[in-house]
C-alpha cells in the first residue's frame, strides 16, 4: 500500500490493523494491513464481515472503547465460511509507529522484482498504470520528449537518447519490456538484453512478423538465432489478441504475475510481508 504515509498525515487519528496470523483458509495472509480512520480506510485485510468487524473495533479504539487484539474463525456466526482464523492487532498511530510503517514499506520496495518499461507511448503508459499497484518498482526509459514522463514518486523515470545502454543497469533478476515507437531501436535494446543471461524476462511488443525480421535481423549482425528463445514477442500471452494498449497491459501484468510466481516456486507475492 504504497500511499500509506499520505493516509497517515491526512488522518493522524488513526489504527492500524494489522493480520498477525492466519491459519487455514483466510482472506489475507500474515502481514496484510490497513489503516482505519473515524472517516476513512485504506487498504484491506480481506473484505467481508471479518474486514467490517476490524473497522468497527478500530473506530471504537480510536473512542477509547476497542479491543487491542482480536481472534475470529472465519465461520458460519460471522457469515464468512472461509473456514480458517485469523488473529489481528490493534495500533493507535504514532508517529514512532508511522515511522515505524514507512520503513517497512521502504524495505519492501527495495526488495520488490524491478520492471524496465523502455518507452512511454501509448501502450508503455497502459502498462505503467498496470503495474503501478502490483508488487513491482518500475523504471521507465524515454528517448522523446520529457513530457511523455509523467512525474510519479513511486517510479523511477529516465529521459535518454541512448536506452540500449540503460540495460547495464538492470538488476539481476529484472524484467525488460520493450515498447518503444521504433523497431530498430527495439532491436538493438533487445539484443542488448538477451546478451544478459540474468534477467527473469524480456518481453517486446509486435507480431510474429516482427519477431521473423528480428531473426533476421540478428543474423546479420552476427548473432544466433538461438538468443529468441529467451525473448516473449509478442507480448501478452497467445490466449487473447487485441491491440487495445488497455487490454495488452492487463495481459502483460498477469504474465509477469506468473513469471515472478514462477521464479518464486510458486509463493505467492505479498505487497505488505510481516516486517
Amino acid at each position: 500500500m504504497t500511499h500509506a504515509l499520505d493516509f497517515i498525515a491526512e488522518h493522524p487519528q488513526c489504527v492500524l490493523v494489522e493480520v498477525t496470523e492466519a491459519k487455514g483458509s483466510t482472506p489475507r495472509d500474515a502481514g496484510a494491513f490497513m489503516l482505519v480512520s473515524c472517516a476513512a480506510v485504506a487498504g484491506t485485510i480481506g473484505g467481508g464481515q471479518l474486514e467490517y468487524m476490524a473497522i468497527d473495533n478500530a473506530r471504537a479504539l480510536i473512542a477509547g472503547k476497542g479491543r487491542e487484539d482480536m481472534d475470529i474463525p472465519l465461520g458460519p456466526e460471522i457469515g464468512q465460511c472461509c473456514g480458517g482464523r485469523t488473529r489481528l492487532i490493534f495500533r493507535t498511530m504514532t508517529p514512532a509507529l508511522a515511522r515505524t510503517l514507512g520503513d517497512r514499506l521502504e524495505h519492501e520496495r527495495e526488495t520488490l522484482p524491478q520492471i524496465t518499461l523502455f518507452g512511454a507511448g501509448h501502450v508503455g503508459r497502459a502498462v505503467t498504470r498496470a503495474l503501478a499497484p502490483l508488487p513491482f518498482r518500475l523504471r521507465v526509459i524515454e528517448t522523446r520528449a520529457a513530457e511523455m514522463l509523467t512525474p510519479s514518486p513511486d517510479i523511477d523515470r529516465k529521459l535518454t537518447a541512448l536506452p540500449e545502454a540503460e540495460v547495464e543497469e538492470m538488476q539481476a533478476g529484472s524484467a525488460a519490456l520493450i515498447l518503444t515507437h521504433d523497431h530498430a531501436l527495439d532491436f538493438l535494446i533487445a539484443r542488448a538484453a538477451l546478451a544478459r543471461k540474468d534477467l527473469a524476462y524480456i518481453g517486446m511488443i509486435g507480431s510474429a512478423t516482427k519477431r521473423a525480421a528480428f531473426a533476421h535481423w540478428l543474423e546479420r549482425e552476427g548473432e544466433s538465432r538461438s538468443l529468441l528463445s529467451n525473448l516473449t514477442l509478442p507480448i501478452g500471452g497467445r490466449l487473447v489478441r487485441d491491440k487495445r494498449p488497455e487490454v495488452i497491459a492487463a495481459l502483460v501484468a498477469a504474465e509477469l504475475l506468473g513469471v515472478y510466481a514462477q521464479r518464486a516456486a510458486m509463493e505467492p507475492l505479498s505487497l505488505c510481508p510481516p516486517p
